[in-house]
């Protein structure tokens, strides 16, 4: 049985604003927790501002940065994660993530850009990461990111991941797409990738759609349904480090909302098929 206390619970959603009134009438039953990003909604008021708050109010939240940029070469911007930190607490968000990537270097790129796979990369992000914990007076969570090149790599991206955790002392948020992505566009195997992460630091987890490029080319558009094999890798991480809080991301190409549910309740399903196995981490661990 897994024992572990997460900030959140079950199945969750991820609210954009075109869902903010498809959802208001619908039955919110099969959704446990929502997320959304801060960046996005930092100093919105009006009747936006109303809407997002009515959520909060009705369930738990938890927040996944853009911007917090804790790879970039420029320094942190630490009135921008105060900022976070107020909305956080204004509207009692249980857990807060970012990517472990960049996406400023003299401006904004409005990209996720991979970071150099080294040694000196993981003691400078390690740092960047305890900075923004202490600013926002909470541990964090970072994801494992999809990317399309790593430059200047000397790390396996798994030893980079792992490294970071550990010297950072942080959480991880497990995207479980976006290990498969990588494993078809860096040629290694999703499961063992998977098997080589520390459980015991994941605060909940992600799911989602992405679109076919080419045979060897995966895009992470978070713009369509979830596939097969993305469903079969939550249950091999559920298989080995227990069940743990998953949310269902969905960007654009939105569906009719029962079929966005319909998803969301799959998660459930393959929850409570797991929900009573000892993971196999575990298991591991005692042998």
């Amino acid at each position: 049985m897994n024992h572990r206390v997460f900030p959140v619970s079950g199945a969750g959603l991820g609210l954009r604003r075109a869902l903010l009134g498809p959802l208001q009438d619908e039955d919110l039953t099969p959704i446990d927790f929502m997320e959304v990003a801060p960046d996005n909604w930092i100093g919105v008021g009006g009747r936006l501002g109303r809407s997002l708050r009515q959520y909060t109010e009705r369930m738990p939240f938890v927040c996944h940065g853009l911007s917090l940029s804790l790879g970039g070469p420029e320094p942190l911007d630490e009135t921008f994660i105060r900022r976070i930190r107020r909305f956080l607490d204004g509207h009692r968000v249980r857990m807060y993530t970012e990517h472990l990537s960049y996406c400023t270097d003299g401006g904004h790129l409005y990209d996720l850009m991979p970071i150099p796979f080294t040694e000196e990369a993981v003691y400078y992000v390690a740092e960047r990461i305890r900075r923004a914990q202490d600013l926002l007076d909470r541990r964090i969570g970072i994801e494992n990111v999809s990317y399309y090149a790593a430059p200047g790599a000397e790390l396996s991206e798994i030893e980079f991941i792992n490294a970071v955790l550990h010297e950072a002392d942080c959480d991880l948020l497990l995207d479980v797409n976006n290990i498969f992505v990588n494993s078809v566009n860096h040629g290694y195997d999703a499961l063992e990738f998977l098997a080589g992460l520390p459980g015991e630091r994941i605060c909940y987890g992600h799911i989602a759609g992405h679109y076919n490029e080419a045979e060897d080319l995966i895009v992470d558009t978070h713009g369509s349904a979830v596939i097969p094999d993305v469903w079969v890798l939550l249950e091999r991480a559920y298989e080995l480090f227990g069940v743990f809080p998953t949310l269902l991301e969905r960007d654009f190409n939105f569906p009719p909302i029962p079929e966005l549910l319909a998803e969301v309740s799959r998660i459930h399903e393959i929850q409570h098929r797991w929900a009573s196995h000892e993971p196999k981490a575990a298991e591991k661990h005692r042998a």
